[in-house]
């Protein structure tokens, strides 16, 4: 008999462990910012408090500007801006985490070094739609260092779901 996972069970495991690569990504940011001067304790910078009109506005929340504002027709207010930035990002990163599931879930055995080919993934797919929709410059106009801090972050992204799926399918078998 297979030992496999049911295609929900493969979302929800992808659920889960992109939440961990999303705070996994977010802890390596954090690190870099403390890094370079910044100040804030690690909640204030998670939940965007700083931030407080759109041209402040980092791109994950004019995503979600631009979704809700297109969605529903109707403006949001400067004040949305950090709660914006950061429902999107999380969604984003877990809602990603659930299609890596799916992806995973289908391989015989889930490996966590799979997490850098999807971080790699998650990060170029960011450089094609986001200067589509004219919140990014083409990924040419961006310095190297930038470029590489960025991709850093997401490999750790991916690297964090992938081991969290990993986990997560473990204590499956575990369990049974």
């Amino acid at each position: 008999m297979m030992n496999r996972l049911t295609p929900l069970g493969a979302v929800a495991g992808g659920l889960l462990a992109g939440t961990v690569g999303t705070l996994v990504m977010d802890l390596v940011l954090y690190a870099e910012y403390r890094q370079g001067g910044g100040k804030s304790e690690f909640a204030r910078w998670e939940f965007s408090t700083d931030i407080e009109s759109w041209e402040q506005a980092p791109a994950p929340a004019l995503v979600g500007k631009r979704l809700y504002e297109g969605l529903f027709d109707r403006e949001l207010p400067d004040r949305s801006a950090a709660l914006v930035n950061n429902i999107t990002h999380w969604a984003y990163g877990i809602g990603n985490g659930a299609a890596y599931g799916v992806v995973a879930g289908s391989a015989r055995r889930p490996r966590i070094w799979y997490g850098a080919p999807f971080g790699a993934t998650v990060w170029g797919t960011g450089y094609v739609v986001l200067p589509a929709a004219k919140l990014y410059q083409p990924i040419w106009k961006y310095s190297p260092k930038i470029l590489a801090k960025d991709l850093g972050a997401h490999l750790a992204y991916g690297l964090g779901t992938a081991a969290a799926f990993k986990l997560a399918t473990l204590a499956r078998k575990l369990v049974r």
